[in-house]
């Protein structure tokens, strides 16, 4: 399952539901790595391509067109520095100019934005005004005699011609007082640019990106930090896991772990209900991609897992106390763990991947770590490194070793089954 997600650098919004934040982050830090080793692949690649197309270069260079640089009298290779050859402008001047020239445009915005602010003052109040003079016209206009429309219509016209040209005064003398703020505010940046150039201060601007710089750093910070925790978590869970010599790091190393003869047939001819399993089904099974139904899920059980003594105890045929096996959903574990001691755990069959939940109780609540058995061996999805030959090997394990630094989880107490019959009959039916 891990080599699929690092195959693909994908993993299915459910599945990473499942995972609590120590497997997230290891597994962050898995998918990083893989990343970084792609990467120095196309760049090699990209290096090797790139030595070949200089050597093809250069020997078309020496068979055909090759260019000459120019050079000067002194027979050096001619070069124009910009504000230092004759006719340039020096660099001071240039400095000048872009300050004055930042300082107008940003005057010239805001006198734009004053301009519209008063243009629209100017529209509405001679806008009323019109409308209430033709409004008073209109009411004396039912006062007077027929014979008297035609003045007040001449009076009504001359009215709002006059109204026109105050109008236009207005904005003439409205423009000349925007453009004298413009001229004045450009000279006030350009002074303000002046000042903060000479005393090394920084522009709002240059402020402004210095916080956003700070906060990336800040958060690259914290990313770093992270991932280097989940190195050190993934080192020191492979270190201990060698040290104590219960890791098989390869799959044949898991063939000296099946039962031998006598136990098979033991296991094959024992009187116990759960146990009266057939060694093989009539069809072949070929396990699809992940698990989709209840159905195929007991028989991977039944096919893959029960012959490699999945749930049982070591060197016996009963059912281990932690393992509930009949699929039982995260919610159920955590009532069963509800009223248990901190370090109570259970194992149930996963409904996500091909493989197991691990439920913990834990002080302030619970934690669910995967187990992926979808290969020949058990591991932690995302949080141990290590490859554990059996399920029973990876319990006992973790009784005596941390399951994560920094939550410190150690399986002290299986949680038993509180039904009759357990839970995980459908699995040895």
């Amino acid at each position: 399952m891990l080599q699929q997600i690092l195959r693909d650098m994908y993993i299915d919004p459910e599945l990473l539901a499942e995972l609590n934040e120590e497997q997230k982050q290891i597994l962050f830090y898995k998918m990083r790595e893989e990343q970084l080793r792609r990467w120095k692949e196309r760049e090699e690649k990209a290096r090797m391509e790139e030595t070949v197309l200089r050597r093809t270069a250069r020997h078309r260079q020496s068979t055909g067109k090759h260019v000459q640089w120019l050079r000067g009298k002194d027979g050096e290779v001619w070069v124009w520095v910009m504000g230092e050859a004759p006719g340039d402008k020096p660099y001071d001047q240039i400095s000048e100019e872009l300050m004055a020239e930042r300082a107008r445009q940003q005057a010239q915005k805001e006198a734009e934005e004053l301009w519209r602010q008063k243009e629209a003052e100017i529209t509405k109040k001679f806008r009323d005004a019109m409308a209430q003079e033709k409004a008073r016209i209109v009411a004396e206009k039912w006062k007077i005699e027929i014979e008297d429309r035609k003045a007040a219509k001449l009076e009504e016209e001359k009215i709002q011609e006059e109204l026109k040209k105050r109008e236009e005064e207005e904005r003439q003398k409205g423009e000349e007082q925007i453009r004298q703020q413009e001229e004045i505010r450009a000279k006030e940046l350009y002074l303000s640019l002046k000042q903060a150039q000479l005393h090394g201060q920084p522009s709002d601007e240059d402020q402004e990106w210095e916080e956003q710089l700070r906060r990336s750093k800040a958060a690259d910070e914290e990313r770093s930090h992270k991932a280097r925790w989940a190195r050190d978590e993934y080192r020191r869970q492979s270190l201990r896991a060698i040290q104590k010599g219960r890791v098989a790091g390869l799959s044949h190393l898991f063939q000296g772990t099946s039962l031998n003869n006598d136990q098979e047939m033991k296991l094959n001819n024992s009187e116990s209900p759960l146990l009266s399993l057939s060694a093989a089904s009539s069809h072949i099974w070929e396990r699809p991609s992940r698990p989709f139904s209840r159905d195929v899920i007991i028989r991977w059980f039944k096919e893959e897992q029960v012959p490699r003594r999945a749930g049982f105890e070591r060197n016996a045929d009963r059912i281990a106390p932690w393992f509930h096996g009949s699929i039982i959903s995260r919610q159920e574990a955590e009532e069963l763990l509800m009223n248990k001691s901190e370090g109570t755990f259970l194992v149930r069959v996963s409904e996500k991947i091909w493989g197991y939940a691990l439920s913990y109780r834990q002080q302030s609540g619970f934690k669910h770590f995967l187990v992926d058995a979808s290969g020949d061996f058990y591991s932690f999805l995302g949080v141990d490194p290590n490859r554990h030959a059996t399920l029973t090997d990876l319990i006992d394990f973790h009784k005596e070793e941390m399951i994560t630094s920094s939550g410190g989880e150690l399986l002290l107490e299986p949680c038993g089954q509180q039904k009759n019959p357990p839970d995980y009959s459908p699995l040895f039916e």
